[in-house]
């Protein structure tokens, strides 16, 4: 692997960068995201490279327990839809089990493509960027952590929407 100029090179083709955002008010929280980052990390074609500070934030939706939120920075040969299938399975071993029934439920883990660098993309089951990002504190703050060069675009929403929430009082995630 070699750096070139526009990012890192594998044998396969050129590297994208996205951003994953992670949720879980469930359990252990801390460590559902903290095995999130590191069985993506573990996939062929994949690699976890920066991960936000945890945020601990007031759920949407129904009463429950309060989130930890957290964004991974990942380089990934995955098309979107190959990462959207990828993250649906850690979210499944992890023991997330999805209710049509119930939006905004309590989750054990929840993963969502927030950003990526090769552009939007739009399908039945995808929107990249993620069609609320620019609604959610506890998806923007932690995206701007592990993607600094995205303040011009994302920071006024960001603003808009109250800055930053507050940073979790719990220890710090490993990265």
């Amino acid at each position: 692997m070699h750096k070139g100029l526009f990012g890192l090179f594998a044998a396969g083709g050129p590297m994208s960068v996205v951003v994953v955002g992670a949720g879980s008010n469930l359990g252990a929280r801390e460590s559902a995201i903290v095995a999130a980052a590191e069985l993506l990390d573990s996939r062929p074609r994949t690699r976890v490279v920066g991960v936000s500070p945890l945020y601990e934030t007031l759920p949407l939706g129904p009463p429950q327990d309060d989130y930890l939120n957290a964004a991974f920075r990942v380089e990934t040969e995955l098309t979107p839809p190959e990462l959207l299938h990828t993250l649906l399975r850690i979210e499944r071993r992890l023991g997330r089990r999805r209710r049509r029934d119930l939006r905004w439920g309590p989750r054990s883990i929840d993963l969502d493509l927030l950003w990526d660098s090769r552009g939007p993309f739009e399908s039945p089951e995808l929107h990249v960027p993620h069609r609320e990002l620019e609604r959610r504190s506890f998806a923007l703050g932690p995206l701007l952590d592990v993607a600094p060069e995205l303040s011009d675009r994302y920071g006024p929403a960001l603003d808009a929407e109250g800055g930053r929430p507050a940073l979790w009082a719990g220890a710090p995630v490993a990265t």
